[in-house]
């Protein structure tokens, strides 16, 4: 199944969670989703009007002094229930996760030791900030949302995203052990 067709499902989502612009969308997704799920401004309007058109959204302008008009959007009962069967069903494929360390790793036979230490340890400085990233994102959803049934899941998927980063940094020590066996 194609990328658009879940981009279409995460912005379901995101209406359920109070997401009503595509400004909020997108902002939601920027400090959130987009650990794991990228989508652009160019994906969001597109898929709201194709959305619209499915009839499992409308849409009420409001208009605000000195500004255009914003526009809300709100699940309908077969957006909700297009949603429930979305995830209701089994996952189709695992993703494929574009990594550019592991890109210059395969083709590094070019490269010094030294080059290649020094693109694991810069990964590793990489990985950490994305660590510390997390545990702000775990601190503040479970100070600001810690009783909302939403969050149990929110933390579900961030600590998917803590032991994986963890993991890669456990395997680019291994990596550097190999590569300095290797002299």
């Amino acid at each position: 199944m194609d990328k658009q067709f879940h981009t279409k499902f995460a912005i379901l989502g995101l209406l359920t969670i109070g997401c009503q612009t595509g400004y909020s969308m997108k902002k939601m997704m920027d400090g959130s989703l987009n650990h794991f799920w990228k989508i652009s401004y160019g994906q969001i309007y597109p898929t709201l009007k194709s959305l619209l058109e499915e009839e499992l959204i409308t849409v009420q302008k409001e208009s605000e002094s000195g500004k255009p008009d914003k526009k809300k959007y709100e699940l309908t009962s077969l957006g909700y229930q297009a949603l429930y069967n979305w995830t209701e069903t089994p996952i189709e494929e695992l993703g494929v996760e574009k990594n550019e360390l592991l890109l210059k790793l395969f083709f590094s036979h070019h490269q010094s030791n030294e080059t290649n230490l020094k693109q694991l340890d810069h990964y590793k400085l990489k990985l950490l900030e994305r660590l510390n990233t997390y545990q702000a994102i775990d601190e503040m959803i479970r100070g600001t949302y810690g009783d909302q049934e939403d969050a149990k899941f929110w933390l579900l998927t961030l600590d998917y995203g803590i032991r994986t980063t963890q993991a890669a940094s456990e395997w680019a020590d291994e990596a550097k052990k190999k590569l300095t066996q290797r002299r």
